[in-house]
């Protein structure tokens, strides 16, 4: 129901191959990147689903449904909306170099900005001054009933949680491998095992991109309206926490006290699936007190403790494409994990579409990385310290001397960090002879490196330092100045014209395909929502 199909300077480094007379002494992660050939790195895939508010020139929330130029949100294989009407969701096709795949989100986001008027991208995750609650409109997708399914769940979530934390925008990366590498990786037991293996290892190490790559130290304050919170005035109108690096990743972004009692486990598929199953059909007592209707408004789609899958609030995801009907799960069950779907990254207000390629690059080492690692089962001694680790680097990830939990003892966020990324270093060679980039990996990687030493080159901390030189502090000036400028820098860029063609035909395509849904579209929406919900549609189909 829910799926949808800068390069910063930094110390110079140099990689090479090891000395011939210690080539013997390869540690275990060398010896198992040594079984994918540059071919099948090259045969890596990536795509990127990139969320943003609309806003008016002047930052205020846009109350205007999603364009009509941008054809219908429910069908449009590249632009949708998230839980808003006010939030775009644009998706890129998979890719198999981090270029083309940036080619295509900069002409989605010209395609948008050709239909979108004077209304500016908001270019931060952190939402822009909010309305009242009950102002922030949910999306709406037709009157068929997988369209108004859609926004019954999103009137769930409003429920759940509140419409302001559903503002908040990020970018999802997706990462997978060919069958041909998982053939050559026999240790790793198959795509399910090894994508599982990688996902354990990303929970582990998750808080060094939250350190990295956080882009959200700041809040405007009608984000935490009525909300206890522990943020300190920066300036008038701006909330922060001095050493933040993403507020979004932390106790006041996406968070839910109900599935802190969800404790889903990665060890492997069937545990994985099982524990989902069950939060997904058992009733959970505070939903079933908001209840299902009334009269004929809908106020969620069922009181279990997750309405749909995609419910599931996780830092990384195992992902399937599904077929027209099929719930998340039973394609999990049925075909396996495809590729996997990160969903911590913020996004990078200095750049125009939220994301640079030294960035992805780094992504790629970083799950190759959690790839090639040994990846020993997860505990709830572990996973308690993984969350430890998450919270403290989110709130306070560029505190001088900041330790973490590491197999029980304290460890510096720099030395582990440091030595992950040192691990790394065989990962980017290997990468950079795969896809011909000239040392662009490297240069990625050693970026990282220095970071760790100068936390001052994290966006977290640049937005800071350019908030207090440009803009008084400001978060929401700061941001709107970036959002105008991207503006005016992605329609500025040519836009050649097989492209704005195939964008319109997406349109047109999409308004007709909304309109033979719902014209076929005849079963009443309470058939629908019971059939669609049932326990046995999670299931495989007996073989």
């Amino acid at each position: 129901m829910e799926e949808a199909a800068s390069r910063k300077p930094g110390a110079s480094v140099i990689f090479g191959p090891p000395p011939i007379e210690v080539a013997h002494a390869l540690n275990p992660l060398q010896e198992r990147l040594r079984s994918l050939d540059p071919t099948l790195l090259a045969a890596i895939r990536r795509g990127i689903e990139k969320e943003s508010l609309r806003v008016q020139p002047d930052g205020r929330l846009a109350l205007t449904p999603h364009p009509a130029a941008l054809g219908a949100a429910l069908t449009h294989p590249r632009i949708t909306t998230d839980f808003s009407e006010s939030q775009l969701e644009l998706i890129t096709g998979v890719h198999a170099s981090v270029e083309s795949c940036l080619e295509e989100l900069t002409h989605i986001h010209q395609a948008v900005y050709r239909a979108a008027g004077d209304e500016v991208l908001w270019c931060a995750s952190m939402p822009c001054g909010l309305p009242v609650e009950d102002a922030i409109p949910i999306g709406r997708y037709g009157s068929s009933n997988i369209g108004r399914a859609k926004t019954v769940y999103r009137i769930g979530l409003s429920h759940r949680y509140g419409r302001r934390m559903q503002t908040i925008s990020g970018i999802h990366y997706n990462f997978s491998l060919s069958e041909d590498a998982w053939r050559a990786l026999p240790w790793a037991g198959g795509a399910n095992a090894g994508y599982f293996a990688l996902m354990r290892n990303f929970r582990r190490n998750a808080w060094l991109l939250f350190y990295l790559f956080g882009a959200s130290p700041a809040v405007c304050p009608s984000f935490v309206r009525g909300r206890a919170h522990e943020l300190v005035e920066l300036a008038p109108g701006t909330l922060y926490q001095p050493h933040a690096t993403t507020l979004r990743m932390g106790r006041l972004g996406y968070q839910s006290d109900a599935q802190s009692s969800l404790h889903v486990s990665y060890n492997s598929m069937e545990s994985y699936a099982d524990s989902l199953h069950d939060a997904l059909i058992q009733p959970y007592p505070p939903y079933q007190e908001i209840g299902i209707r009334e009269g004929d408004d809908y106020r969620q789609l069922s009181t279990s403790l997750l309405q749909i899958e995609n419910e599931f609030y996780s830092k990384i995801r195992p992902k399937r494409i599904i077929r027209r009907g099929e719930r998340p799960l039973h394609a999990l069950r049925e075909r396996g994990v495809e590729y996997v779907e990160v969903r911590l990254m913020d996004l990078d207000p200095f750049a125009a579409v939220g994301i640079t390629a030294p960035t992805m690059r780094l992504l790629d080492v970083f799950l190759l990385h959690c790839l090639l690692s040994a990846s020993p089962p997860d505990t709830p001694a572990e996973i308690a310290a993984i969350a430890h680790n998450q919270e403290r680097v989110a709130s306070r990830g560029r505190e001088p001397g900041l330790r973490l939990w590491r197999d029980g003892e304290d460890v510096s966020l720099a030395e582990w960090g440091g030595q992950m990324l040192a691990e790394c270093e065989p990962i980017a060679e290997a990468m950079d002879q795969a896809m011909h980039s000239g040392g662009a990996y490297r240069d990625a990687l050693a970026w990282g490196v220095a970071a760790l030493d100068g936390p001052e080159a994290v966006p977290s901390a640049r937005m800071l330092h350019a908030m207090a030189r440009d803009h008084k502090s400001s978060y929401t000036d700061f941001v709107l100045a970036h959002s105008h400028a991207h503006r005016a820098a992605l329609l500025a860029l040519p836009f050649p014209a097989e492209v704005e063609a195939r964008f319109a035909s997406f349109a047109r395509d999409s308004v007709e395909e909304q309109r033979r849904i719902e014209a076929v579209d005849t079963r009443p929406f309470e058939e629908f929502r019971k059939a669609y919900l049932a326990p046995e549609t999670l299931n495989p189909a007996p073989r």
